[in-house]
């Protein structure tokens, strides 16, 4: 079997938007290679009599997390490097991989790239490890995000239910209340459209995760995999729930109703600044990114709110999730056990987790911050200081139920989004994109040795 030969050329690939995904923090390489070195540290070690555990990781507020971490731990020290963001630093991994050296011992990971690097036999089941001591501070959703078949091969840190945001000011003006079914999206995009208002969205091509998430809201399960058979793989990508997803946004291109740029461009926040959209269907991450990017600054200060995500059926509501990380163990780390300690400890100490939302640099999920009064009742400043965690991101969060991800989602992604940007085009269907790609990833998985189900 040829897949993880096959998987090591592809994992080098950096999801598009991994930067939004975790976030959106600061960038660019922070230190040294990293590694299992020890000096290539970018904090200071306080007790230098300690064993160390090295880390790659990019949260914007890392040092300080570091720093909570070894001043409270007497078992172990962590040296944190930061040797770039999302797809550098899976490229630098991928590297380290394929030389059997290199690597640190823990490693922050995208929740929908660990499949890719487990099959490589790149990271530790942390089971055995001291996972019952710290299970019940995470969700089952998010333990499901990090874990492959029965394994889990990460801690989850971060996460991104998802929402509505929307403008205040032009719901008010053309008196739309906040959609509650996409039923009622395509309705109340139409009397925006009639009434000679902007666009209600955007169909981005460049973010085909969230076509992912929705088509998860309307009951389809893409796919089905388990590391207990890592030869075989179940992939549904034009089932009727699918299908019913693509044709929906396809209709509401078709009829002018959302735009078609791709997101996270100048010419999108541009747009979004000026009015150019009602809405933006995202995730709990996105203040930290709009105002990074200079949204609710100027004209638009002030105008944001957020709503529970639009369902497909009211009656069963579902929560789904774009984006959130994990600290992982590598297979290269010198005592793995001793890396685990320090995947299950960074970021889970009062201080750093409050650090890191009130900061927007992360969606915590660890339950003693996502269920705290001060988390929940937090009044955001970009919401107008409306209490967004408690009327839509701690239920989202705490409902949300998982996701099973493909060991090739780089593939995948860029499948789903060349059938997205055909869509955008008018040259094909909702439906006919379905086939496309489900033809597509099939050819693509058997072609790397797996038996498709």
């Amino acid at each position: 079997m040829k897949t993880k030969t096959v998987l090591a050329t592809s994992a080098a690939l950096g999801l598009t938007l991994a930067f939004a995904a975790c976030s959106g923090g600061g960038g660019g390489n922070g230190g040294g290679g990293g590694g299992n070195n020890a000096t290539n540290c970018t904090n200071d070690i306080p007790k230098d009599d300690l064993p160390v555990v090295t880390m790659w990781a990019w949260y914007p507020n890392m040092e300080t997390v570091i720093d909570n971490f070894n001043e409270e731990n007497d078992e172990v020290q962590v040296c944190w490097t930061n040797v770039g963001q999302g797809g550098d630093e899976y490229d630098k991994f991928q590297t380290a991989i394929t030389a059997g050296t290199g690597a640190p011992d823990v490693i922050m990971i995208e929740a929908d790239r660990i499949p890719t690097f487990q099959i490589q036999e790149a990271l530790v089941d942390i089971s055995d490890y001291g996972l019952d001591e710290v299970r019940g501070d995470y969700s089952d959703g998010a333990w499901k995000d990090v874990s492959v078949g029965d394994g889990v091969y990460g801690v989850p840190v971060d996460g991104g239910p998802m929402g509505m945001i929307y403008r205040a000011d032009l719901f008010e003006e053309y008196d739309i209340a906040p959609p509650t079914t996409w039923e009622e999206y395509e309705a109340a995009a139409q009397k925006m459209k009639d009434a000679g208002g902007p666009l209600f969205g955007d169909l981005g091509a460049n973010v085909p995760a969230v076509m992912m998430a929705l088509q998860y809201q309307n009951g389809a399960q893409p796919f089905e995999y388990d590391s207990a058979t890592p030869e075989q793989i179940g992939i549904s990508l034009n089932d009727d729930a699918s299908k019913e997803v693509l044709d929906y946004w396809a209709g509401l291109v078709e009829k002018g109703l959302v735009g078609t740029q791709d997101q996270f461009t100048p010419e999108y926040i541009a747009g979004v600044i000026g009015g150019d959209y009602a809405t933006y269907i995202s995730a709990a991450w996105a203040p930290g990114y709009l105002t990074g990017a200079g949204v609710g600054e100027g004209e638009d200060a002030g105008v944001w709110r957020t709503a529970p995500l639009p369902q497909w059926d009211a009656a069963n509501p579902v929560s789904v999730n774009w984006g959130g990380s994990a600290f992982s163990v590598t297979s290269q780390a010198a005592d793995p056990e001793l890396a685990a300690k320090a995947a299950f400890g960074v970021y889970a100490d009062d201080a750093s987790l409050t650090d890191g939302w009130q900061n927007q640099v992360i969606f915590p999920l660890n339950l003693t911050a996502l269920n705290s009064d001060e988390f929940v009742d937090y009044e955001v400043p970009f919401f107008g200081g409306q209490r967004a965690n408690e009327e839509v991101y701690v239920p989202a969060a705490n409902a949300y139920g998982g996701m099973t991800y493909t060991p090739f989602g780089q593939y995948y992604y860029d499948a789903f989004t060349s059938q997205l940007a055909a869509i955008n085009e008018g040259s094909v269907t909702g439906s006919e994109a379905a086939d496309a790609l489900q033809e597509d990833v099939v050819g693509y998985a058997e072609e790397q040795g797996f038996t498709v189900q």
